[in-house]
Order: C-alpha cells, then structure tokens, then sequence
C-alpha cells in the first residue's frame, strides 16, 4: 500500500497520474490545487482500520489554507500594482497644460559637435541675448535674439566662444534675457511647457519642446 501512495504522489507531483486524466504542469512547481490533489490521493489509500493520525490531518489543512492565503495576496499586489500603474498614468495626464523642468539649465558640448537647443519664451520676443556660460559659471559666448512670438524657438550653437577658438568638451548652461518692448523676462533652456503625454512599455513620457522626456527626468512641474 505504502507503493501505491508514493508512486501515486510523485506521479501528481511530476504532472502525470496513471489512476486519473492526464495532469501537465510543465514547470514541475505546486500550487494550492496541486496541494489539494495530494492530499485527497493521501486520503484515497488511507487504511480504514488505521485512520491517519487527526494531527496530520490538521497541520495540512494548516498549510493549504497557508498557500491560498498567500495566493490571495499575490492577487491583491497584482491588483495595486495596476491601481498605481494607472494613477501614475492618470497623473502624467494631468500634467498637460502645466510647465516641466528638467532640472538642468545645460547642454552637453562635444569635440566636433555643434549642438542645438530649445528656448521656451513666454512673451513675444522684440529684442534680446542669450547667454552661454562654463561650468565655472564663466560666460564664453552671447548672441542677440531676434523679433519673434512667444514660444519654444530652435537654436544651434557651433561650439566657438566669444574668443574666435573652438571650446572644450563639456557642459555649458544657457539663458536668454529678452524684452517685448514693455517688460523684460528670463528664460533658461530645460523649462518648457508639457504639450502631451506619450505611454510606451509601461512608462510615461512627456513631450516638451519638440523632444519626449521620460518621467522620471522631469524634476518639476508647476503651473
């Protein structure tokens, strides 16, 4: 008898069962219904003149209702963990409309590079100067802005500084001072408004100038 039980159990176990239908778990792992299976093939072969013994019986139920509770919780994160991927989503959304900064006022120079940068302007442009300094805070380079409308305006620097000489790689911050004829107002590049939210692989990106940020690499937003 004691045969059959062991043979019956690795057969449950190992996802076949020659007394019953075909049982496939391919990935040989058990869960709260294999547990039950188990234990009702260790019922089926039980001696009736030797019952199994009541302590037994109570520590497997113990352990069953350990498993579905445990499955339940999985069930429950599984349940938040899409709750808070969606407030996050929800979140991102109501962002539109608003400002974003990326928390850096600066661009990266490279050796042969002639990098462009964006400009958000609130107000009409008539006259101005934008401003690039080294990391030093060392200004190397300014050049007027032009008559233009409030908004996000495209700029490409070819990396020579006020000297006439190429500058060395690094970072460099940017600013604009400007007017529109009646009050004068500061704009710094990484500060653009959010014009709407792209969702790809799970993660939210905001477009802001003409570029998609990922998140996580907007430090503020504000209104």
């Amino acid at each position: 008898m004691t045969n059959g039980i062991t043979q019956d159990l690795n057969s449950v176990a190992n996802g076949t069962n020659t007394n019953s239908s075909t049982y496939s778990n391919p990935k040989a792992t058990l869960g709260k219904d294999d547990f039950m299976k188990l234990l009702l093939t260790e019922l089926q072969y039980q001696d009736p003149t030797d019952p199994m013994d009541s302590d037994k019986i109570l520590t497997q139920t113990s352990q069953l209702a350990t498993l579905e509770s445990a499955d339940n919780t999985n069930k429950a994160l599984e349940d938040l963990t899409k709750q808070l991927s969606s407030s996050s989503d929800l979140n991102a959304v109501s962002a539109i409309g608003k400002m974003g900064s990326l928390g850096t006022d600066s661009i990266t120079l490279n050796d042969d590079s002639s990098p462009n940068f964006e400009l958000y302007f609130n107000h009409d442009i008539q006259s101005g100067t934008i401003t690039i300094a080294d990391s030093q805070n060392n200004v190397v380079k300014t050049f007027d802005l032009s008559s233009a409308n409030a908004g996000v305006q495209s700029f490409q620097w070819d990396g020579i500084g006020d000297s006439g000489e190429r500058l060395p790689a690094g970072t460099y911050s940017i600013t604009a001072d400007y007017s529109d004829g009646n009050d004068s107002y500061k704009t710094a590049f990484g500060v653009y408004p959010i014009e709407s939210v792209r969702f790809d692989g799970g993660d939210s990106f905001l477009k802001m100038g003409s570029n998609y940020y990922p998140l996580s690499k907007v430090k503020e937003i504000y209104q």
